[in-house]
C-alpha cells in the first residue's frame, strides 16, 4: 500500500515534467521529454495499481482470518461464562454485540490500512517534496493537513463518538428486544399481545431513532466544518503557488507539479473525515465485543484441574455453604449429604427450598463457598468442568432442542453415535413411535428450542438423549411436570428404564414420581429436614412430606 501511495505522489513529478517539455520552445527535443514524461505516468500508474490490487488481496486475507479467530474466541468465550450470566442477558443482544464486532474488524482495517495509512503517506511525502524545492510551501501543506486533521480528530473523537456509542447501545437493546418478543411469540400469540409488543418496540425504535439522528445530524456538521477547512487550505496553496510564479521563482511545469501534487493531498484530506468517523465507528462497534473480554467467567478450571473419572456414582456434599450473590443470606449453610452408588434419590420441598440448587453444585454451574462436594472421592471444585458434565445426564422440566434434526438432537449427547444406536435410544425412551410417524422421521427439523413438537414428545426425546449418554450418574428435573397422563405414563415407564443400574436424582413436585426411589431427601429454606423412603415419610406424624403428600392427594380426589 505504501508504493503504491508513492506512485501516485511521484504522479506530480511526472505532470511538471511534462507541462515543461510542452511549454519548451525547442519541440524536438520537447517532443522527447513529453514522451519520456507519458512513458513514466504510465509507469507509474501500472506500479500504483498492481501494488494496490495485491495490497488489498492481502489485506482481504489478513481482515478474514481476524474476523474468523475474532468470532469463534468470543463465541467459545460467551459458552464458558456462567449459567447466571446467561439467565440474565438477551441471546439476540449477544449475537448482535459479537457479529457488529467482527464487522467493526472489516472496517477498521479498511480504514487503517486502504484509507487512512495512504492519506498519511500523501500527507508526508508532499511536505518532503514541496519542502525539498520550496520550504515555506512544505511548511503551508505540513501546517495546513496537521491542522486538518487535528481538526477530524477532535470532532470524531470528542463530539460525534459519544453520540454514536449511546445510539449503539438502543441498537443492542432493540436487537435484544426484537429477539425476546420473537422467540417468545407463542406466549405473544397466547394473550393477543402483538399490538403490546408492537408498541414496546415502537417505544424502542424511536429512542433509537433519535439518539441515531443526533450522531448522523452531528456527522453533517462535523463535515461541513472539515470540508471549510479544506476550502481554505486549498486557496492557501493555490495562491502560494501562483505567487512563487509571478517572482519567476516557479516554471509553469512547477505550477502544474504543485497543483497536481495538491489535488491529490486534497483527494486524500477530503476523506479523511469520513474515515475517522468510520474509525471511531468502528471502535465503538468493537468495544462491546471487547467487554465480553473483560467480564469473567464466573466459574473457571483451577490450574491444577485434572478431567475426572465417574465409575460408581457416589455423591458427597459436607458442610456445604453457599449461597446466590446480592442474596444477604446463604441458602446451604454446613449442608451433608450422602448418595450411595448406584441409588435412587427423589429431592422434594417447596418451590424455593434448595432442590434445583443441590443438583447444580454436582454439575458445578456455581462454585460453593465452603465445604466440599466429592463424586467418587474426587472434589468437584479440582475437576474439569467438561469432564465432569460430560459423565452427567441431565433431563430438564422445560428440555431445550437445537433447530435441527432429531436424529443430531438425540446423538448431542454421543455425535458419534451410529444410527442403530439413536434408534434404540429412541426406543428405550418411548420416542421411536412418534418419530417414525413424522413425514421425514428422524430427519425432522424440529424448529426453534423444539418448537414444533409437543411438551411430550420434547421430553421423550430429551431421554433419548440421556440414553445415549449412558452415563453413571443422571439427573431428572421435573421430567413430568405439566404433562397430560398418557405422556406421563409412557415418560414414567422410559424413566424406570433409564434410572435402572445406575445413580439417580430425580426433583419432583409429583409425589407420585418418586414414590419407587430408593430415599427421598426433603428439603426446606435449603436443608434436609426428612429422608427416607415413601413409606416412612408419609407415616411420620406433622413431617413435611406428609403434609405434601396429603394435599397432592385431595386435589386429586376433589371434584370438579
Amino acid at each position: 500500500m505504501l508504493l503504491a501511495t508513492l506512485a501516485e505522489i511521484l504522479v506530480s513529478l511526472a505532470a511538471a515534467w511534462l507541462v515543461d517539455a510542452v511549454t519548451s520552445a525547442n519541440r524536438a527535443m520537447a517532443a522527447e521529454a513529453a514522451m519520456q514524461a507519458l512513458g513514466l505516468l504510465a509507469l507509474l500508474g501500472l506500479v500504483a495499481l498492481a501494488t494496490r490490487i495485491a495490497a488489498i488481496i492481502g489485506i482481504i486475507a489478513l481482515t478474514l482470518r481476524q474476523m474468523t479467530d475474532t468470532g469463534g474466541e468470543v463465541f467459545a468465550r460467551v459458552q464458558r461464562f456462567s449459567a447466571d450470566w446467561h439467565a440474565n442477558s438477551f441471546a439476540g443482544s449477544t449475537v448482535r454485540r459479537i457479529s457488529r464486532g467482527m464487522w467493526a474488524i472489516d472496517l477498521l482495517n479498511d480504514t487503517l490500512l486502504i484509507a487512512l495509512l495512504p492519506s498519511a503517506t500523501v500527507l508526508a511525502g508532499a511536505t518532503v517534496l514541496l519542502g525539498m524545492r520550496w520550504p515555506l510551501m512544505g511548511v503551508l501543506v505540513a501546517l495546513g493537513g496537521l491542522g486538518y486533521v487535528a481538526l477530524t480528530v477532535s470532532l470524531s473523537l470528542f463530539w460525534v463518538a459519544p453520540a454514536s456509542r449511546l445510539s449503539n447501545q438502543w441498537d443492542t437493546r432493540m436487537g435484544g428486544a426484537m429477539a425476546d418478543a420473537i422467540g417468545a411469540n407463542a406466549v405473544v400469540k397466547a394473550f393477543g399481545a402483538e399490538a403490546r409488543e408492537d408498541a414496546r418496540l415502537r417505544t424502542l425504535i424511536s429512542k433509537w431513532r433519535r439518539r441515531t439522528q443526533r450522531t448522523w445530524n452531528r456527522s453533517v456538521k462535523a463535515e461541513a466544518a472539515q470540508t471549510g477547512t479544506l476550502l481554505v487550505l486549498r486557496i492557501a496553496v493555490i495562491g502560494g503557488a501562483l505567487w512563487l510564479w509571478w517572482r519567476n521563482e516557479a516554471s509553469a511545469g512547477d505550477l502544474a507539479g504543485v497543483l497536481t501534487l495538491f489535488f491529490t493531498v486534497q483527494g486524500y484530506l477530503r476523506d479523511v473525515g469520513y474515515h475517522i468517523s468510520n474509525l471511531q465507528r468502528g471502535v465503538n462497534e468493537m468495544e462491546e465485543l471487547v467487554a465480553l473480554h473483560a467480564l469473567p467467567f464466573g466459574v473457571t478450571d483451577r490450574a491444577d484441574a485434572r478431567p475426572i473419572r465417574i465409575t460408581r456414582g457416589a455423591i458427597t456434599f459436607e458442610e456445604v455453604f453457599f449461597g446466590y450473590g446480592g442474596h444477604p443470606t446463604p441458602l446451604y449453610q454446613g449442608l451433608s449429604v450422602r448418595i450411595r452408588p448406584g441409588e435412587r434419590v427423589g429431592l422434594v420441598g417447596p418451590s424455593g427450598s434448595g432442590k434445583t440448587s443441590f443438583v447444580k453444585l454436582i454439575q458445578r454451574l456455581h462454585d460453593i463457598q465452603g465445604g466440599r462436594i466429592l463424586i467418587d472421592g474426587q472434589d468437584v471444585a479440582r475437576a474439569t468442568q467438561s469432564s465432569l458434565r460430560a459423565q452427567i445426564a441431565i433431563v430438564q422440566q422445560e428440555p431445550i432442542l437445537f433447530h435441527r434434526s432429531l436424529a443430531e438432537n438425540i446423538a448431542y449427547a454421543r455425535p458419534g453415535a451410529t444410527p442403530a444406536e439413536i434408534i434404540r435410544a429412541a426406543e428405550l425412551a418411548n420416542a421411536h413411535g412418534f418419530i417414525t410417524r413424522l413425514p421425514r422421521g428422524y430427519a425432522t427439523l424440529v424448529g426453534e428450542r423444539g418448537v414444533k413438537l409437543s411438551g411430550g414428545e420434547r421430553q421423550r426425546v430429551a431421554l433419548a438423549r440421556a440414553f445415549l449418554a449412558d452415563t453413571p450418574l443422571l439427573i431428572l428435573d421435573e421430567a413430568t411436570s405439566a404433562l397430560d397422563s398418557e405422556s406421563e405414563a409412557a415418560i414414567q415407564q422410559a424413566m424406570e428404564r433409564l434410572v435402572h443400574g445406575r445413580t439417580a436424582i430425580v426433583i419432583a413436585h409429583r409425589l407420585s414420581t418418586v414414590r419407587a426411589m430408593d430415599r427421598i431427601l426433603v428439603f426446606d429454606r435449603g436443608a434436609v429436614i426428612e429422608e427416607g423412603s415413601h413409606d416412612t415419610l408419609v407415616a411420620r406424624p406433622g413431617g413435611l412430606y406428609r403434609r405434601l403428600f396429603e394435599r397432592q392427594a385431595l386435589e386429586l380426589t376433589a371434584p370438579r
